[in-house]
């Protein structure tokens, strides 16, 4: 019977397991629950691991790891044992671990904050009132953080708002909430970006001074409400 993941190699410094590729949000908690299992089975020469939608990646010092007894028949193998370890002690999990803590991001939507909601709102043929209600209406999950420092990628939206990427980049201004495919996201800081941007939000979700400095978290939910150009002013102050 075929393991319901795979595990390969990162080059000779990481590994990677996989639970499939796809968006699921019992699939994102189970990798959680393989992440903090690791964690508390941390060994020496591990530098870091990471969390994609589906994924588990273990960094590793490889020179370090070797010089461990355990390690005798190399350090793919190792490795690749601690992580079907902790694949098992997640599957006994039931259900998944709850996900993080409900944060609202307010959004400005349209105009010079949001200068895609208009050629979104002609192509779906619905008002830009449809578009940000449909946007509104959904508790979003951050499946994974990448790309920038702290932009997250938050899914799914409402089936009727997805949409492609720009052929080109163009600039966007930190703050900046988009959509793409089946997911939104929120650009942490300027960039030039290939999302739609419908709105902008005021709230700082990258701030090298704080600790930690990156506000949203793998497994928190995201609710956006729309604030008037007046309240963004005002926030952003």
């Amino acid at each position: 019977m075929d393991k319901p993941f795979a595990i390969f190699p990162l080059g000779d410094c990481a590994i990677t397991l996989e639970l499939g590729h796809l968006i699921d949000e019992q699939l994102n908690r189970k990798a959680l629950d393989i992440q903090e299992w690791l964690k508390a089975h941390a060994f020496p020469g591990m530098k870091d691991i990471i969390v994609a939608y589906s994924s588990v990646s273990i960094f590793y010092d490889p020179v370090v790891v070797r010089r461990q007894p355990a390690c005798r028949n190399g350090v793919y193998t190792y490795i690749k044992v601690l992580l079907e370890e902790a694949w098992s002690a997640a599957v006994l999990l039931d259900p998944p671990a709850l996900s993080g803590e409900l944060i609202r991001i307010p959004v400005c939507y349209g105009g010079m904050e949001g200068p895609d909601l208009e050629e979104l709102s002609r192509l779906k043929n619905m008002t830009n009132e449809d578009i940000v209600q449909l946007h509104c209406s959904i508790i979003y999950r951050v499946y994974m953080i990448g790309f920038l420092p702290g932009f997250p990628y938050l899914g799914k939206v409402d089936a009727r708002l997805e949409t492609g990427r720009k052929q080109r980049p163009a600039p966007v201004r930190a703050g900046g909430v988009g959509i793409a495919g089946n997911q939104t996201g929120i650009y942490p800081v300027n960039s030039p970006g290939g999302w739609q941007i419908i709105g902008r939000t005021p709230i700082k979700l990258f701030d090298r001074a704080a600790s930690p400095p990156i506000k949203l978290a793998i497994g928190d939910s995201v609710q956006f409400y729309p604030i008037s150009k007046e309240e963004f002013r005002s926030l952003c102050l």
